[in-house]
């Protein structure tokens, strides 16, 4: 759907060339500009329903009930099912943030929801069979527990802006009444001030993020990736594949093709995999979005912890099917 109405605008209202760069750009802006206004929208919508009728501290009763290692299971297999690529990941992110789930257990989702992707898998094992496929999922696992639990380490609470917490701390509507009992209308009018007040903080730099995400994807030839990283089977191909992926927006499903003419001209299956990982689950679109919900350490934590996992992922992979 999303797809199509980019298709419609750049090529038939715009009247752009499907083949030229500018084209490609624009449909791809378009696309996502509508894919993540929407999923923001609607996303932060129910959770503000969800907040209207049970408390943060019932969640957060819940997610403490369990030990830590049920809770970011269960937040790793939700990022596994859902179809997100890490734009799309972040406006559930907020909402989890808002529920008062632990931050480290929100992140173990952000990280495994653009990584692990049923139909990615299905593509991946189709080009290069089910062991590799299956070596990736376990990879993906990998790295959103680890790096969940280190994230713990470093208590990034403490790095979520202002507003958020802000907008956690409202429990009682204006007469005093508790969240729990407010009527239908007023959860719908509470629902929608969160709309407003996320969207009005975050949506510049939502645009901003899709802008260089479509000026790579149009702009930045395949030819170039795969030129620079099979140049050599040198230790460095593999950080230097993640330092690639970080702007060039996509989710796992649309890099494979990538991934397949790399894997063709002779790049590495674990350059080509970080490079595929750094793409899904590092993307700079995601990065500036996340910048305004958290701070600046908290960003420096999660960018160090993925690439350092992203590279010994990859060079593993080159060790092991070399």
């Amino acid at each position: 759907m999303f797809e199509s109405f980019g298709n419609w605008i750049a090529y038939q209202v715009i009247g752009l060339d499907a083949g030229s760069q500018l084209g490609q750009a624009v449909q791809f802006f378009v696309m996502d500009v509508v894919k993540i206004f929407v999923l923001l929208v609607v996303i932060i919508y129910v959770m503000g329903l969800l907040r209207a009728m049970v408390s943060p501290e019932k969640v957060r009763d819940i997610v403490k009930g369990k030990p830590k290692w049920m809770s970011k299971s269960l937040a790793i297999g939700l990022g596994a099912v859902t179809p997100f690529c890490s734009c799309s990941s972040v406006p559930l992110f907020i909402g989890f943030v808002e529920a008062g789930i632990p931050l480290s257990t929100t992140f173990a989702f952000l990280i495994a929801s653009p990584m692990i992707n049923e139909v990615a898998v299905v593509i991946l094992a189709s080009i290069l069979g089910w062991k590799v496929a299956l070596l990736y999922v376990l990879a993906g696992v990998v790295v959103a527990y680890v790096g969940s639990w280190i994230m713990d380490f470093f208590k990034l609470e403490r790095y979520v802006e202002s507003y958020v917490w802000n907008i956690q701390s409202r429990q009682t509507d204006e007469n005093g009444q508790a969240s729990s009992k407010m009527s239908l209308p007023q959860r719908h009018s509470f629902a929608l001030s969160e709309v407003k007040e996320i969207v009005k903080r975050i949506w510049k730099w939502v645009l901003i993020g899709i802008a260089i995400g479509a000026w790579f994807h149009g702009y930045v030839p395949e030819e170039w990736i795969v030129s620079t990283l099979s140049s050599s089977e040198s230790w460095w191909t593999v950080p230097a594949a993640v330092v690639v992926g970080v702007p060039l927006y996509s989710n796992a499903t649309g890099v494979i093709p990538v991934i397949e003419a790399m894997l063709n001209k002779g790049v590495p299956i674990g350059t080509s995999l970080a490079l595929m990982m750094s793409i899904a689950a590092l993307s700079l679109p995601e990065l500036l979005i996340l910048r305004k919900v958290i701070q600046w350490p908290a960003l420096a934590i999660f960018i160090g912890i993925l690439a350092v996992s992203f590279t010994l992922v990859g060079w593993l992979f080159n060790f092991y099917l070399a």
